[in-house]
């Protein structure tokens, strides 16, 4: 679990609250006209752009923002020296008894086309297209939440200016007044809030936690290949630590380099 994101998201929802509880009642900031503009309207803008399934997809796809599924960098590097020595003392026929220990998909599918005797072509083709669908599936969960971002604040300003025109109109009567205005500030709080605390904070971590899974990927397409290629076990360790930065490359690598 990403302790980050949940402590982020309660830490910012909290400290609005408290600023409001700390001048009042909480009561005076619920409006429903308000809400039914900034998060309906949202909503509806999303369903005209983006078909029903892709919107409904993109709850899938945040859960990568809360749970780390990613196995360690350092790990896969020594699961694969591992591997190569395998290999290299019994054949690549081997390997096919540790595919039951091996929970991620993609690392075992990735296996199984090496254990299969295929190419290095041949497995790179096959991994890259996986590769691609991935980023690709992160991407569309990043566009929606980015829509969503700029619609909530666009519609936050066209309840400004519904509440304006509602307050205008009953200049005569000061008791509507506040029901204008009320309207037309609540809406443009509404959409400041869903935009900056959560959609953009969202979108900003579901692609550094693409650029994450994508290098993983590209680290365990590497490892397989080096596998294909036959490399000896320090080969292999060297290879893969040029995916990590120095700081974080096992102490052996790093005195090796």
């Amino acid at each position: 679990m990403d302790i980050a994101t949940i402590i982020g998201l309660l830490a910012g929802t909290a400290l609005v609250l408290g600023a409001i509880l700390l001048g009042g009642s909480i009561l005076p900031f619920i409006n429903i006209p308000s809400l039914m503009i900034t998060v309906g309207g949202s909503a509806s803008a999303l369903l005209i752009n983006f078909s029903l399934a892709r919107v409904l997809s993109v709850l899938s796809v945040l859960k990568n923002c809360f749970f780390v599924k990613l196995p360690d960098a350092n790990d896969v590097i020594e699961q694969f020296a591992e591997y190569a020595k395998v290999a290299r003392r019994d054949g690549l026929l081997a390997l096919e008894k540790k595919l039951d220990e091996i929970d991620d998909k993609f690392m075992k599918r990735g296996l199984e086309l090496v254990v299969g005797g295929n190419s290095r072509e041949e497995l790179a083709s096959m991994l890259e297209t996986e590769i691609v669908y991935i980023e690709h599936r992160h991407e569309n969960g990043k566009k929606i939440l980015d829509s969503m971002a700029a619609a909530a604040p666009a519609f936050g300003m066209i309840g400004t200016l519904i509440g304006l025109v509602q307050m205008l109109r009953t200049l005569d009567d000061p008791s509507q007044i506040g029901v204008g205005m009320a309207t037309a500030l609540l809406t443009t709080l509404y959409g400041a809030v869903i935009a900056n605390l959560f959609c953009i904070p969202l979108a900003g971590k579901l692609e550094m936690r693409s650029q994450q899974e994508i290098m993983i990927r590209e680290l365990m397409m590497s490892g397989l290949g080096s596998l294909v290629d036959g490399h000896a076990p320090p080969v292999v360790t060297e290879r893969l630590c040029a995916f990590l930065s120095t700081s974080n490359r096992p102490e052996s690598s790093v005195q090796a380099a």
